[in-house]
């Protein structure tokens, strides 16, 4: 187990989508892992595997005190009503923008004795779940802003530290 180091902005992994977890074995149990131990630190509600490198559709979650995972995720219930609200990324990290999401949203997947999963909520919740599932589809929130101001956000990214220095 092992707290994992970021992809940011520009990795090729952040822009793919994940293939399913087809095995579920020694191997997926360390991503497992290493999915907890780093979702499970200050100021992280979510992480997706391509955020640590890896191409499956596996994802963390840190959300009201609970620490959990999902392999093979996939929304199948989101509701009507939609909202604004501040997002930011693990791997676009300092940045804040007004994305649309919906204000419920649910989620399926399997564990990994392959037993079915089930996570749903509202809010910050919902937010997380639509946000990991659209990293496994090779989409960051970035894509979801208005065109300016993506353009805006492009800009601060240049400004950023982690940004010049990868």
């Amino acid at each position: 187990m092992a707290v994992r180091e970021l992809r940011y902005f520009g990795d090729p992994v952040l822009k793919s989508v994940a293939d399913p977890v087809n095995r579920f074995d020694d191997t997926t149990k360390r991503l497992v892992d290493d999915l907890l131990d780093t979702v499970d630190m200050p100021g992280r509600a979510g992480l997706a595997a391509p955020q640590i490198g890896v191409g499956l559709r596996a994802f963390s979650y840190r959300l009201d005190g609970t620490v959990g995972y999902v392999l093979n995720p996939e929304i199948v219930e989101l509701a009507e009503t939609t909202h604004d609200i501040d997002e930011g990324c693990l791997s676009v990290p300092e940045l804040r923008y007004p994305v649309r999401r919906a204000t419920y949203a649910v989620v399926r997947g399997v564990d990994l004795r392959q037993q079915p999963v089930t996570v749903e909520g509202d809010g910050v919740t919902a937010q997380c779940l639509q946000h990991e599932v659209d990293h496994l589809d090779g989409m960051l929130y970035l894509d979801r802003l208005a065109t300016e101001q993506r353009r805006s956000a492009l800009r601060d990214m240049r400004s950023r530290d982690w940004f010049r220095l990868r």
